[in-house]
């Protein structure tokens, strides 16, 4: 298959052109095996090689440069032909070609650009994928196993469900700043944490945004709502943050 693509032209234009014609019967009685490889040889020449090969053929025989070795031929194994030809078409044929192109790479180099090191802790990694590619939104973190939390647990799981919101729900052991870490290296963008305050009238819990590592304190009832909001890109965290009031905590590394 010649990859190439066609241009019509406004007018059919006339060109010359200059090539070999080989003698396909005397090139296999004289070289048996190789005489497709001289063929193809033959083929590739440009118009100059072309020209001293008719000017070798006319004083007797010619030279051809193999990889391997030389071969000489004669007049009649080869020939040459002049003429001119319309054209209707231009043939123009791409600097580069990729005939296959994967998701594989397309990931690989998704995840190689959002691949970050928190500054000042190289142990602390996390990829930044824009809200919207995130494969989950956001994440649920009560602030320990304390029964009185679960309730509320499930009440925010749900709401994020109503919401179309994807989410985890994180109560295993260890403290907030491992789990803040953990949610951050598979690149949830959001995190909601329950504590004690989450508990009093009006209830209330903390979002917490990956990349900045910022929190802000908002209503049980709203929460839901403003995670959609900030995943489908319909509102930013710089507005959220001007909204709601910001929450000072120490994330801890152990």
């Amino acid at each position: 298959v010649r990859l190439c693509a066609e241009k019509k032209l406004p007018a059919p234009v006339t060109k010359s052109f200059t090539e070999v014609l080989p003698n396909k019967s005397a090139l296999g009685k004289a070289f048996k095996k190789e005489a497709k490889t001289i063929t193809d040889m033959l083929a590739k020449l440009s118009i100059e090689e072309i020209e001293k090969l008719e000017t070798d053929l006319q004083s007797g025989e010619a030279t051809l440069e193999m990889d391997s070795s030389n071969v000489k031929l004669t007049s009649a194994m080869v020939s040459i032909k002049r003429g001119e030809k319309t054209v209707h078409v231009e043939e123009i044929i791409p600097s580069v070609i990729e005939p296959s192109f994967g998701i594989g790479r397309v990931m690989y180099a998704i995840f190689e650009h959002n691949f970050k090191v928190r500054e000042g802790d190289e142990q602390r990694t996390y990829f930044s994928l824009p809200a919207l590619i995130a494969p989950l939104k956001c994440s649920i973190l009560p602030l320990s196993g304390n029964p009185d939390f679960t309730p509320l647990v499930t009440e925010l799981s749900q709401m994020l469900t109503n919401c179309d919101v994807s989410h985890r729900v994180d109560d295993s052991s260890g403290s907030i700043g491992k789990r803040y870490a953990r949610t951050d290296e598979v690149a949830i963008p959001f995190g909601i944490t329950i504590d004690f305050d989450s508990l009093k009238e009006p209830k209330t819990v903390t979002l917490r945004e990956r990349d900045s590592t910022l929190q802000v304190r908002i209503g049980v009832e709203e929460v839901a709502e403003i995670v959609r909001n900030l995943s489908t890109g319909r509102v930013d965290w710089k507005s959220v943050t001007e909204r709601y009031p910001k929450f000072e905590s120490q994330e801890s590394k152990s």
